[in-house]
């Protein structure tokens, strides 16, 4: 495993740094989004939503940084807490702004895993009640052999050869980041 995606509950963060102590968490960015959002005044939301998506495609991090700084001048003073959770969390949103523009596109977000719970959920409550535990296995597991399939043949669009080259190649700018996660966890 070379990197986590979630969204930033405290137990999901501690969890990755005991039990993948070299893995870097990255933040995702649309629950990121979504905090940052939720903070903000109705009026300001849409024009904020805009500068966030900006800000994520920017070309480097040293470009996402000026773009944040840009953004917590212009949204302070209508939206303090909102700027205080864009700082908390700029770093941890941006782990994957060390692959390419195509490669974090597949990493930034935890949508996937988002979509593989609500289709188990919908499949479920089709159903309603199972007569037993094995049943709801043999029928979570079906789903996911399933979605399985499905991935199998886009993981070959997304990570094709010089994606899955590019991913292994910064092994250790990975663990980096994931050591200064865990120290920053620590203090």
């Amino acid at each position: 495993m070379k990197m986590i995606t979630s969204d930033a509950h405290e137990s999901i963060q501690y969890a990755i740094s005991h039990v993948f102590p070299e893995v870097p968490w990255q933040r995702c960015q649309v629950h990121f989004s979504r905090n940052i959002i939720d903070k903000v005044p109705k009026r300001c939301q849409e024009g904020l939503r805009t500068e966030l998506r900006e800000m994520f495609a920017c070309e480097t991090l040293e470009k996402a940084r000026d773009r944040r700084d840009e953004i917590l001048n212009d949204y302070r003073e209508v939206a303090e807490n909102a700027m205080e959770c864009l700082e908390k969390g700029f770093d941890s949103a941006m782990t994957v702004m060390i692959f390419s523009q195509t490669t974090r596109k597949a990493l930034r977000s935890s949508n996937h895993i988002e979509r593989l719970n609500r289709e188990l959920k919908r499949r479920s409550n089709v159903i309603g009640i199972f007569p037993n535990s094995e049943s709801l296995l043999r029928l979570m597991g079906s789903v996911i052999l399933e979605r399985n399939d499905v991935l199998k043949e886009r993981a070959q669009r997304l990570f094709y050869q010089p994606t899955y080259r590019e991913i292994m190649h910064k092994s250790d700018e990975l663990r980096k980041i994931a050591m200064e996660q865990r120290q920053m966890l620590a203090a």
